[in-house]
């Protein structure tokens, strides 16, 4: 009877194990820019995002990954200016062990303008932005990857330098105001 009350304990505690992420996971190929958002009432909208290569390095498939990323505008980086949410891994849908994935954040804080969206990167009340994201694992608690700085370039890094938009900076001709 104490050896099945011994072993039932042992079952136990490892079937409540919280998972490490570091251990499980790695990121690699991080890329922080802006997107734009679909216009809406006459108005064009930008949002910064980060996008990375998410990679299982475990040898058991993963179906519990959530990502979140948190945004701050630079000059107040002790306030949260936006986040982005996403479940990456489930159970309908593992990433498998040796699996990689792009995972793409993007904030629920924007910019906004009546003119071109590339003008809102150089008006004076433009502000920068950072990214720091975590990865959590099942029951794990929120474990940060990474931070970067948002680069002031439309687009992610491939599809500006396909579109020839390697240069972030466009003239000032348009308001660019917060909106959350």
């Amino acid at each position: 009877m104490a050896l099945s009350a011994a072993l039932a304990g042992a079952l136990a505690a490892a079937a409540c194990h919280t998972p490490d992420p570091k251990a499980l996971l790695d990121v690699s190929e991080v890329d922080a820019y802006w997107a734009v958002e679909p216009p809406m009432g006459g108005e064009q909208y930008i949002a910064p995002a980060v996008k990375f290569r998410l990679h299982d390095k475990s040898e058991a498939p993963q179906t519990s990954v959530q990502a979140m990323a948190v945004f701050r505008r630079k000059g107040e980086e002790n306030l949260t200016w936006g986040s982005g949410f996403e479940q990456v891994a489930s159970r309908r849908a593992p990433l498998a062990p040796g699996q990689s994935m792009v995972v793409t954040l993007k904030s629920d804080a924007r910019y906004h303008s009546g003119g071109a969206v590339e003008g809102m990167l150089a008006h004076p009340q433009f502000r920068d932005a950072l990214v720091e994201f975590f990865l959590r694992v099942g029951a794990s608690g929120w474990v940060s990857f990474g931070q970067a700085p948002v680069e002031r370039r439309i687009g992610a890094r491939g599809v500006a330098e396909a579109l020839g938009t390697a240069s972030p900076y466009a003239p000032p001709s348009a308001s660019a105001t917060p909106s959350r």
